[in-house]
């Protein structure tokens, strides 16, 4: 099983890219802060969102244990025991509701949102639930 970031995300990203330019041809002019502050924008969503596209699937589980993806594109193999819990963490602040899924590796936390997964983190717990419940002991 494999979950994916929404395809909307890097589409965005890379809108906000576009926008960043034609507001920056349009107001910059010949100021050369607004240059270098709309080329440091565009140059971390360019970057955001070729992870995205290098990267898609964020998490995939099967019998053995889970892949994740760690820091900009690199991933990490983790059998079933060395998860210790699997948790949706559900937070509300100032009218607005979280939820995250929780993996606790131990000496590692790895959350994951909605737009991580393509998915409602609580819907990818129970299906990590279930693999892990037929995984071979």
């Amino acid at each position: 099983m494999q979950w994916r970031i929404k395809p909307v995300l890097p589409v965005s990203k890379l809108i906000g890219v576009v926008a960043v330019v034609v507001l920056a041809f349009a107001f910059a002019g010949r100021d050369p802060v607004r240059w270098v502050l709309a080329a440091v924008v565009v140059v971390g969503l360019l970057g955001w969102a070729l992870r995205d596209l290098l990267r898609p699937v964020r998490l995939a589980a099967d019998a053995e244990g889970v892949t994740v993806v760690t820091g900009y594109a690199s991933r990490r193999r983790l059998a079933w025991d060395q998860i210790e819990r699997v948790r949706v963490d559900r937070r509300t602040h100032r009218g607005l509701r979280s939820e995250m899924l929780e993996l606790d590796a131990g000496e590692a936390i790895y959350l994951f949102s909605a737009n991580d997964l393509g998915a409602l983190p609580e819907e990818v717990a129970t299906a990590l639930a279930d693999l892990r419940v037929s995984a071979p002991q």
